[in-house]
């Protein structure tokens, strides 16, 4: 029979019978659970607690919440937050209630918990925090985002990281050379090439790993000694485009936008370049990263490369005018220019020192002299004893243009900036 339609337990996807059955099986994760942490001390006990279990897809949750079920002598439940409904979630809890009564405790796992909607959250509640259940919720957003407060205040989150190449290989290597779980009985050899291609486009997933593995070795056909030889055109065949983990829904799309501004005020244009085409290849809205770059433009470059807002403005307008994919083009020549330009906030400071000044100090009234004098000059006295600087040598001439006067702008020494201090400076200098 054809290892495609063998029966029984080995029908099973290879990643699913590569689930590590030992906490020393689990690959990366170190920081939750290597030797002394906290999560690898609560299954060890076999006292582990409510949590939530939430990263990316691959990483090992739902292996880690099935191993803790296999652990327990409580009765299990699964529910797929998709599909399951209030309905689902009274009854399982209701039977949780008559299980306590004989003595089993009942461990809930719901998978993609994120799609319970506030009242499904809420029909978990009481039976959470009674501790008729056992919930360990698995999803791949951040709780902050789609599990609510009084929820997330009764359980425990861990987070969970992309899985690294290290630990990708490892995954890899165990399944070549596990023959009674593995593809070890089908003599897979990985040329080089292959191998690092598998583990690069994995992107930390261990599942889309062992997806490909499995694909490449069924689908290749075995030579005279029997061997299955795998070459980087398999390879590339069998995992095809790597997936991009980015929901604009979800703080993947504001740590994204976030690493955009970083390079950009840190003159990274590489990395700038990057995140912009990570954000536009998983369907970002270009004039979403087109705003970020005018706040930027202002933000950080400032008065340092008054350019640096005109080119920013110019890519916005071609972004709108053009669509992608040629918006790339403009968006990469603004985000270039403004990661280059020389940089200063000294107009973003000076603007909230202005705005924290009108919230928090004395009350100022305008002066009478700068006052709208077209209709009151001369029944209230609007306008009188102002100095038109035109007038004055060098268009300039001292006058009181603020009650009280405060220092707001400080401008920096860098690009263009240096030669408006210089100018401020001689300015203030005057009597």
């Amino acid at each position: 029979m054809s290892e495609l339609f063998r029966g029984g337990a080995a029908a099973a996807p290879l990643a699913a019978r590569m689930a590590p059955r030992s906490l020393d099986e689990f690959a990366g994760q170190a920081a939750l659970l290597g030797p002394g942490k906290l999560l690898r001390r609560l299954v060890e006990s076999g006292r582990f607690a409510s949590a939530l279990f939430f990263g990316p897809p691959g990483c090992g949750k739902t292996a880690l919440a099935r191993h803790i079920a296999e652990r327990s002598n409580a009765d299990v439940v699964e529910l797929n937050a998709v599909t399951a409904g209030v309905a689902d979630i009274r009854r399982t809890v209701e039977q949780a209630r008559y299980s306590l009564t004989l003595g089993r405790r009942t461990l809930l796992l719901v998978d993609e918990i994120h799609h319970f909607n506030k009242t499904q959250q809420d029909a978990l509640l009481p039976s959470v925090e009674r501790g008729d259940v056992l919930l360990i919720g698995l999803t791949t957003e951040n709780p902050g985002f789609y599990v609510n407060a009084a929820l997330r205040s009764r359980v425990t989150a861990f987070e969970f990281q992309p899985l690294g190449e290290e630990d990708l290989g490892k995954i890899l290597d165990a399944a070549l050379s596990n023959a009674e779980r593995g593809v070890a009985a089908l003599k897979v050899v990985l040329a080089s090439e292959a191998r690092a291609h598998l583990l690069r486009q994995s992107a930390g997933d261990g599942r889309r790993l062992l997806n490909a593995l499995e694909l490449a070795a069924l689908t290749t056909a075995p030579d005279a000694a029997g061997t299955r030889c795998m070459s980087l055109a398999v390879a590339e065949e069998s995992i095809q485009k790597r997936q991009i983990r980015y929901d604009k829904r979800s703080d993947d799309h504001y740590d994204h936008i976030s690493a955009y501004i970083k390079s950009l005020r840190g003159s990274d244009p590489d990395a700038a370049l990057y995140w912009m085409a990570k954000m536009l290849e998983a369907g970002e809205d270009p004039r979403f990263i087109a705003r970020r770059l005018l706040v930027a433009a202002s933000e950080d470059v400032g008065n340092a490369d008054f350019r640096a807002l005109l080119v920013a403005e110019a890519a916005f307008r071609a972004c709108e005018m053009l669509g992608l994919p040629e918006a790339r083009i403009p968006l990469a020549q603004a985000t270039t220019f403004v990661a280059l330009a020389p940089k200063s906030n000294a107009a973003y400071l000076a603007v909230d020192k202005a705005l924290n000044e009108v919230r928090t100090g004395p009350s100022r009234e305008v002066p009478l002299h700068l006052r709208d004098a077209n209709m009151d000059a001369k029944t209230r006295g609007h306008g009188q004893g102002y100095k038109y600087p035109h007038d004055f040598p060098g268009h300039w001439t001292p006058q009181d243009y603020m009650p009280d006067p405060v220092r707001f702008y400080e401008p920096s020494d860098q690009g263009d900036e240096k030669r408006l201090a210089e100018r401020l400076n001689s300015l203030r200098r005057n009597p």
